[in-house]
């Protein structure tokens, strides 16, 4: 049984897609233009770089880089565009409440669907799982006010999820990719179309993502080599992990995220 019974319209489905897509793109540039080499390398393994006997600057930038775009890519992408699709697939409304992302109420069976959406199938630890119950749990308060059913959904956007129906029973269902997408549309295909509705759209966006990769990737060259390198061009190790590790907490003069120097000393 759908949570959205009602017919999918594909021509709003594909604007909702192109205005996801842009969205997501936007986001991502915004994040890319925005990145500077301070920030990265406070949170990299300047001792593993060591140990592969990396020497240039570029290679450096060039792995903090692409982890770091990859790593934002998945976020931004499920916040910009998965989330965006169940709202207008499902026929719901995007939550206010903490944790859940989507609300659907169906008046005709008198049933609360609380969704959250994510990406993945892997992005729970213990922690954030139990969170997760405790956000359901809050919801779940005012379907009860309401006096309405309610039906907690932890909705994976894409891989596989299969129930073991072993340890402690769970207030929640998990569902994931194909079961996910044709729970909310009724549509076993579902999961298929998205990639047919986004169309040409993609290509639209890959000339402003390439330019702006390059031009982070250019700027944090110049950035690295002028903080962590010395005067002939060889990394300082040590000022890295100092950097990096050490107790004492650098202070940045003339500093201009995109385009200018980075001045270092330390307290």
């Amino acid at each position: 049984m759908a949570i959205n019974k009602s017919s999918i319209d594909q021509e709003a489905v594909e604007k909702a897609i192109a205005s996801a897509l842009e969205d997501f793109y936007n986001s991502l540039l915004k994040k890319i233009d925005e990145i500077n080499i301070t920030d990265l390398m406070t949170r990299k393994n300047p001792y593993l770089y060591r140990a592969k006997a990396i020497q240039s600057a570029a290679e450096i930038v060039e792995s903090v880089l692409s982890a770091t775009v990859s790593s934002s890519e998945e976020t931004i992408f499920g916040t910009c565009f998965f989330e965006p699709l169940a709202i207008a697939v499902s026929g719901g409304d995007k939550s206010l409440a903490e944790g859940i992302d989507v609300i659907v109420s169906d008046k005709e069976n008198n049933t609360i669907y609380a969704i959250a959406v994510k990406s993945g199938t892997k992005v729970f630890n213990a922690d954030s799982k139990k969170k997760q119950e405790e956000n359901f749990n809050a919801a779940a308060k005012l379907a009860k006010q309401a006096k309405a059913s309610y039906q907690p959904i932890i909705g994976y956007s894409y891989g596989k999820k299969r129930t073991t129906g072993r340890g402690k029973p769970k207030i929640y269902r998990e569902i994931a990719g194909q079961d996910f997408w044709q729970e909310l549309t009724g549509d076993p295909e579902f999961y298929l179309k998205i990639i047919k509705y986004m169309g040409k759209q993609p290509e639209l966006y890959l000339e402003k993502y390439r330019e702006s990769y390059n031009k982070a990737s250019n700027r944090l060259v110049k950035q690295f080599t002028e903080v962590f390198c010395d005067d002939d061009g060889c990394i300082c190790w040590e000022k890295l992990v100092r950097f990096n590790s050490g107790y004492d907490e650098p202070r940045k003069t003339n500093v201009d995220h995109k385009n200018g120097v980075f001045f270092f000393t330390f307290e």
